[in-house]
């Protein structure tokens, strides 16, 4: 799968590797391989999850309140419990002042709805900056699009839905997939793209101006 979008970096050194950052949620470890050059962070209880994995950890960050305790870790960022980001977020933020632009990001579902919910929305804060993020769940994955495109190769199976993040999304087009669009408008108040289907073919979800959050099942 692609995903096609202008990095914008700033005066920020951009890092080629992948930010790995696993929370306190239930944790799925489908394409989990951190390799040289990437970056992986504990936001919080994923400290515990990685510690039994034996992950090595570049860096632990939260307000540790869940944990009960501070992990003893040779690089941690403490965080108050009373703050506006959640520990994932904040986790998003370090990674990104370090140059990172794509994020996978683990336990940040299966636990509470408000939570997923606002990991989610990490994923649209990602690609309106010029990033790109994978939130990974159970057996579903999710990204955000702003102003570009993703395709899927041919063997890609299962349900794949499309929601609009903002007021309009305009410009949508969906390419190989079993209900196609061209230059449709899709907004935040018709959930018009969901349940539509992988066919065996290359697909395409384009967007020509706004953000949509791509959900796909496999």
């Amino acid at each position: 799968m692609i995903v096609r979008r202008e990095w914008k970096g700033g005066n920020t050194m951009l890092q080629s590797g992948t930010c790995y950052i696993v929370g306190a949620g239930a944790f799925y470890d489908r394409d989990f391989v951190p390799e040289e050059g990437d970056f992986v962070i504990a936001a919080d209880g994923g400290y515990g999850t990685l510690s039994v994995r034996q992950t090595a950890m570049d860096l632990v960050v939260g307000d540790f309140d869940s944990m009960g305790f501070r992990p003893d870790h040779p690089k941690v960022v403490d965080l108050p419990v009373e703050k506006d980001d959640t520990d994932m977020m904040a986790a998003i933020r370090l990674g990104w002042d370090r140059g990172y632009r794509t994020y996978r990001l683990y336990g940040g579902t299966g636990g509470r709805a408000d939570h997923t919910l606002a990991n989610l929305q990490s994923l649209v804060w990602l690609s309106r900056r010029g990033g790109r993020g994978f939130l990974v769940g159970e057996n579903w994955t999710a990204a955000a699009i702003t102003d570009g495109e993703m395709t899927f190769p041919a063997e890609y199976t299962g349900v794949v839905s499309v929601f609009c993040q903002g007021d309009r999304a305009e410009g949508v087009t969906l390419e190989g997939l079993k209900y196609t669009l061209e230059e449709a408008v899709l907004t935040c108040d018709f959930p018009l793209g969901v349940s539509n289907a992988f066919t065996g073919r290359e697909s395409r979800v384009a967007v020509r101006k706004g953000t949509l959050l791509v959900v796909w099942y496999r």
